[in-house]
């Protein structure tokens, strides 16, 4: 195993990564901006560098001074976590140059599935079905134009390298298209330096649902089981469960298949993450893979009972999975809430600031929090908002919904405002109780509800 690991991220993921390789007897380096010199991240890790300025592109961006902390602390490999460099494969290859290993896929799988054009064409090849849409890159609104009126609007316009929500616009009829597809890709060439964009047709109403997979180097490849990700405010997940509620076993089976498949059509190594879209009829279609732990993953690590980062480890190592598909079993039912510095009351903006009192729920079984706040600590506003991650378990999914009021019911934030509150009225309406819900609930149904009754 590694004797020592560097982590090229921040906050509660840096936190978990660096808490599993204690356990695994890894010693850790951790980075942090100057913004960051007071992070619990630093005071967890063996060692601690500080690699620039409190901008994140002065930072945790800068590829050479992360690959310079790792070489000068002689630790032997990065763990990207999520965010950040985590799917840029230039940053595996330059660490492959430094032989260094990068925990994650080869820089080449990185390359093609990270752009979702390529991504699109390999799962066609691959036999698994894909959202109807442009064959390949748009330069302009004019051909975007053309392919939407051909496969029917509505349509939603996506970032080729696209992420966490950004560079993606949904299109209604003609009118808006251009106005649109210049926004989207403005946002593309700002969050990704790459304003390639396509287009799908949008399916409506619909489930996301997404297949947690691993693979070794030696070919094997399994999946995790499902998660549910409906939850969204514009396209940002917020709650997210595993098993995902009210779903037909025979799919959940297809599911799972499919996404075994669409790794092995990338010899895919590591952790990763197949995404797919479910409509009314329970057809389901690719959406992209994630090449990186998700936030989401704890769902998948209590239901299954498997350690995600150090499995990143292990294999990254070298060894083999250590599990086959018929060994893994799924008990009982999870949910993970996110918790955010952000006030709904102006839109969710995000809020930096002290926190002067915080208390996280625990005590009894099946509530776990990662989180990387304390007492006195500054949010910094370079950053992403979210300050936690609420997990519970429960063998029965009314039992986890019950752990999760009664955790969220114990949470303290003062200082900073936050989404609690709203996490606390979505964990209790009778649609996300019933696990009837599809990716416009929550935005389209819950959140004017909720405002309007914010507001009286």
């Amino acid at each position: 195993m590694f004797a020592k690991v560097l982590i090229a991220n921040r906050g509660e993921i840096a936190v978990r990564i660096i808490r599993a390789c204690r356990e695994l007897g890894i010693q850790t380096v951790a980075i942090y901006s100057e913004a960051d010199r007071y992070a619990l991240h630093t005071e967890l890790a063996d060692e601690a560098v500080c690699i620039g300025p409190a901008r994140a592109t002065d930072s945790y961006l800068n590829q050479q001074q992360i690959l310079s902390a790792a070489i000068l602390t002689g630790a032997e490999a990065i763990h990207p976590g999520f965010g950040f460099l985590s799917e840029n494969s230039r940053f595996a290859t330059m660490c492959e140059e430094c032989r260094l290993t990068f925990i994650g896929p080869s820089a080449e799988t990185i390359e093609l599935m990270g752009n979702k054009i390529n991504a699109r064409t390999e799962m066609k090849k691959a036999g698994v079905p894909v959202i109807p849409g442009s064959e390949g890159l748009l330069e302009t609104s004019d051909e975007a134009l053309e392919v939407a009126q051909a496969i029917g609007f509505p349509i939603m316009l996506k970032a080729a390298a696209g992420g966490g929500g950004k560079g993606i616009r949904k299109v209604m009829d003609a009118s808006e298209l251009a106005s649109q597809f210049k926004a989207a890709q403005q946002e593309a060439l700002a969050a990704f330096d790459n304003g390639q964009m396509y287009l799908e047709k949008i399916i409506y109403p619909a489930r996301h649902i997404e297949v947690q997979i691993l693979g070794d180097k030696s070919g094997n490849i399994i999946h995790l089981g499902e998660r549910d990700c409906s939850l969204q405010r514009q396209n940002q997940k917020v709650l997210e469960e595993a098993p995902a509620p009210n779903l037909p076993q025979p799919l959940r089976e297809e599911l799972g298949q499919a996404a075994v498949k669409a790794a092995q059509a990338v010899c895919y190594e590591n952790a990763g993450t197949i995404e797919f879209l479910v409509d009314e009829a329970n057809e389901f279609y690719f959406m992209e893979m994630n090449t990186r732990i998700q936030v989401e993953h704890p769902v998948t690590e209590m239901v299954t009972q498997i350690d995600l980062v150090k499995e990143q480890l292990r294999l990254a190592y070298g060894h083999e999975l250590r599990v086959t598909q018929a060994q893994v079993s799924f008990q009982g039912h999870a949910i993970e809430c996110r918790i955010n510095a952000e006030d709904p009351s102006f839109n969710f903006s995000p809020v930096p600031g002290t926190l002067d009192h915080v208390y996280l729920p625990a005590g009894g079984m099946g509530i776990r929090v990662d989180s990387a706040v304390y007492n006195g600590y500054y949010i910094p506003p370079y950053y992403d908002s979210m300050i936690a991650k609420i997990i519970v378990h429960g063998k029965t999914r009314l039992e986890a919904l019950a752990k999760m009021q009664r955790a969220l019911a114990e949470l303290v934030v003062e200082g900073v405002a936050t989404n609690h509150e709203f996490q606390q009225d979505l964990i209790s309406n009778t649609n996300v109780i019933a696990g009837t819900y599809d990716t416009s609930f929550l935005q389209e149904t819950f959140l004017p509800d909720w405002q309007q009754e914010d507001n009286e």
